[in-house]
């Protein structure tokens, strides 16, 4: 365990819209930013983007650009403009005294301030058999995983955007695509509706929960369900199941650090990036469970550095 007895002037923690986002705009500062990159928040460095396929709606690309290669061209602009960046994952940290200490996998700093911006992840659905056939057969990445499921039949668990989204991209690959969700209206954007429901290999199943993943052994062979509006249980047969039922913030690291609301995301003063540690700043997905878009990612990624940079040199 190394100790930087030097104190960093600011620490970025996470990657992804919001994190690169803060890198360039403290780095052309001449704020000498160091982002901690992470190795496993929110899955892999560049955050849930590079789990997704094409991005139509990021202003500036008409054409569309795959998430993974939006990300990439982000880390490369913030390092031109100077930020250092570190694949290591934040562990703890202590806003009690200042410098702020920051604890990774690789070792501890001192920072003068910090902007956080480790986003969510995925949630799963915590049912039998789901831990034992991840990766064989139970996924939450279409993009990932949909090429093994060509002309089979595969189960997505969801109501939202996020879920319409994999079944879309699933119904170019797979046989058959049903959307199993618990309610019996979608949550999902009109047009995401619209799109899924227009889609002839995209069946829907309402008021059904999961109640165990079913399988061989080596691999799923569908799911039971029970409908909860008749009481009723059945098995659906499927080859694979996507789970898309919401995200949960990555911020275990911060409990008892910083103000968190009742599902774990950070609190930031109205319009604003500020949170209940004077010197700390949040920006993306860990304080917004409303948007979740990578263009609002960006915009609070570049809110918490002029903040940061506001407060740094007053």
């Amino acid at each position: 365990m190394g100790f930087s007895m030097s104190t960093e002037n600011l620490i970025i923690i996470g990657s992804g819209p919001a994190g690169y986002t803060a890198a360039i705009y403290t780095a052309r500062a001449q704020m000498a930013p160091l982002m901690f990159a992470g190795q496993s928040i929110g899955g892999q460095p560049g955050g849930q983007l590079m789990l997704t396929t094409e991005i139509e709606n990021f202003p500036g690309f008409p054409d569309g650009l795959m998430g993974s290669e939006l990300m990439e061209k982000m880390k490369n602009q913030a390092l031109k403009f100077g930020t250092k960046i570190f694949l290591e994952d934040v562990t703890a940290v202590d806003f009690s005294q200042r410098p702020f200490v920051v604890n990774t996998t690789n070792g501890t700093y001192r920072t003068n301030g910090v902007i956080v911006c480790t986003g969510a992840q995925s949630m799963w659905l915590n049912v039998p058999g789901e831990n034992k056939y991840r990766g064989h057969g139970v996924s939450i990445c279409a993009t990932c995983d949909g090429f093994f499921f060509r002309n089979k039949e595969v189960l997505v668990i969801g109501g939202g955007d996020a879920a319409l989204e994999e079944a879309t991209f699933l119904s170019r690959l797979a046989s058959r695509v049903r959307v199993v969700h618990r309610r019996e209206e979608l949550r999902a954007s009109k047009i995401m509706q619209e799109r899924a429901k227009s889609n002839p290999k995209i069946e829907f199943v309402w008021n059904t929960e999961v109640r165990e993943v079913l399988g061989d052994g080596s691999k799923i062979t569908g799911v039971r369900v029970l409908n909860n509006k008749t009481n009723e249980e059945s098995t659906l047969t499927a080859d694979g199941l996507f789970v898309a039922i919401g995200h949960k913030p990555n911020t275990d690291f911060l409990k008892g650090q910083i103000e968190l609301d009742e599902k774990g995301y950070i609190v930031t003063q109205s319009g604003s990036s500020r949170t209940s540690v004077e010197g700390v700043f949040a920006g993306g997905d860990v304080a917004d469970h409303k948007y979740r878009q990578a263009i609002t990612a960006a915009g609070t990624g570049c809110m918490a550095a002029l903040d940061a940079e506001r407060w740094l040199t007053s």
